[in-house]
């Protein structure tokens, strides 16, 4: 065999190389550390304001999450009181959100034959307003065919100038945009957990 393809034999480390290289290496941690704590010492004014941000970020942090766990929580508990009552109680919670926000002449007429009005008012600033409420469960949509059905008979049959519809649930995507063709207004579960809670009403 040509020396130039001859296998090369493994030396085994002796025990006084291998200390050697882990005593080597040990000093210059050991430098890296020393010159790192003589840093930290020379500059106190930055290691308090390092301190200081690290504190302040992790307030922030905590309080931003808390508030929006906060928010999820109290948005939960108001729509499921309001999937606890019967649809004719839950007409009349919507109801009693017209009133609390100025609005008068509101009439509870849903039933029977309603025509696709639940609830009829007055906002303060004088406009009729007709109000379809859904009360369904969590996970399910009111489909188009229901806004459209709002949309036929809100103006020509109950001589209102704007229509809403609320809902504990969802809506579905075509139910969306014809609301937005027929300048209706749709309150969601979310919507109406912040009406609820004081927010701004549908009709603004």
């Amino acid at each position: 065999m040509s020396a130039r393809y001859r296998r090369r034999r493994w030396h085994r480390p002796t025990c006084g190389s291998f200390l050697l290289a882990v005593a080597i290496g040990a000093a210059g941690v050991w430098v890296v550390v020393r010159a790192v704590v003589a840093w930290l010492t020379g500059h106190p004014a930055a290691v308090a304001a390092v301190v200081a941000l690290a504190a302040l970020g992790g307030t922030g942090i905590s309080r931003l999450t808390g508030r929006a766990t906060a928010r999820r929580v109290q948005r939960a508990d108001a729509v499921r009181e309001y999937l606890d009552l019967d649809p004719a109680a839950f007409e009349a919670a919507v109801a009693d959100l017209c009133w609390r926000d100025g609005c008068r002449d509101v009439q509870v007429v849903g039933g029977a034959g309603d025509l696709a009005a639940d609830v009829l008012a007055t906002t303060p600033d004088g406009r009729t307003i007709l109000i379809q409420c859904k009360r369904y469960a969590a996970g399910r949509s009111v489909s188009s065919p229901d806004v459209q059905r709002v949309g036929g008979t809100y103006q020509i049959v109950h001589g209102a100038q704007l229509a809403i519809v609320v809902t504990t649930g969802t809506y579905t995507a075509d139910a969306r945009a014809y609301a937005r063709q027929a300048g209706i207004r749709l309150v969601d579960g979310d919507g109406l957990a912040e009406w609820a809670r004081g927010g701004r009403p549908p009709w603004t």
